[in-house]
């Protein structure tokens, strides 16, 4: 022991630190989603990466918490509550989420990753300008010469799915057609089955604005199979510019989401609150990001 200290330097003891202080020195990157899609949805490594390097120049550790199921939600309220972590990065949260509301009641220091349906005000949050970013990307693709632009939307209990469905309502005003929305949940099959809802539904559609990259992806096999080519048959948006957006083929036109900045912003919000600082709500624009699928 003596040896990797002089050889590693002196270190504060943070066991101890916590004793005098009554914190752990760690925060909670809580995910209230299936566990399979923590790796599945190329976003949530994205904000996970952001937040852990946040916190490694703190000098302070993230834990790692899924609670999509109610037994899991069960085992992270009681590991938090037991005073585990000071405070929590809550990511994908739903309207009448049953964990935030659990936090809530246990006054437990929050910030979460979008704006908390059902919630607004109460909680803060960082997020992405949702809405506008809908509206940009809707208009580039009229821009383009597209009339007829469907939408693959996420789960409306989620910010992201109602407020860029709301963006894309807009945009379009009088020329709105419910019938050329079809509804996913982030996942890459069920943008697949939208696709081909939509198709069927609507064949004359010319242009497709999907919630989600990985949905936008799925579209696009569901085009492939159906004969129709991308861009010039249907061009495709999407929403995120993950990563996936460039590496599909063709490479994806999408709304870019400024993911480390959003993770740092939800640390730094949140170590604020901790220390007693004013709790705020941070909204970040998302960039068009033009690529060969528009």
């Amino acid at each position: 022991m003596e040896r990797a200290i002089a050889t590693t330097g002196y270190r504060a003891n943070q066991h101890a630190r916590s004793l005098v202080t009554g914190r752990s020195n760690s925060l909670a990157f809580l995910l209230t989603e299936p566990q399979d899609r923590l790796f599945a949805d190329p976003t949530f490594p994205l904000l996970l990466r952001g937040a852990a390097e946040a916190l490694a120049a703190r000098s302070m550790t993230l834990v790692v918490l899924v609670a999509g199921t109610p037994t899991e939600r069960t085992s992270a309220a009681e590991y938090i509550a037991a005073g585990h972590v000071d405070g929590v990065l809550l990511i994908s949260s739903h309207e009448a989420d049953p964990m935030l509301s659990v936090l809530l009641e246990q006054r437990v220091p929050t910030v979460t990753c979008g704006v908390p349906l059902g919630h607004a005000g109460r909680v803060p949050s960082v997020s992405v300008a949702e809405a506008d970013g809908a509206h940009a990307m809707v208009a580039h693709l009229r821009e383009r010469g597209r009339r007829r632009i469907a939408m693959i939307t996420g789960p409306l209990d989620t910010p992201g799915g109602r407020y860029r469905l709301e963006g894309y309502r807009e945009e379009l005003g009088e020329n709105y057609d419910p019938a050329l929305v079809a509804y996913g949940d982030w996942t890459q099959e069920s943008g697949t089955s939208a696709m081909e809802e939509l198709l069927e539904r609507a064949p004359d559609v010319d242009a497709v604005f999907a919630a989600s990259d990985l949905m936008a992806a799925g579209a696009m096999i569901a085009l492939g199979r159906a004969g129709r080519r991308v861009p010039d048959d249907v061009a495709i948006g999407g929403f995120d510019d993950s990563g996936l957006a460039q590496a599909l083929d063709p490479p994806l036109t999408t709304m870019r989401q400024p993911f480390d900045l959003i993770s740092a912003e939800m640390v730094s919000t949140l170590v604020g609150i901790i220390d007693d600082g004013p709790a705020r709500s941070v909204t970040l624009p998302a960039t068009l990001v033009e690529r060969e699928t528009t």
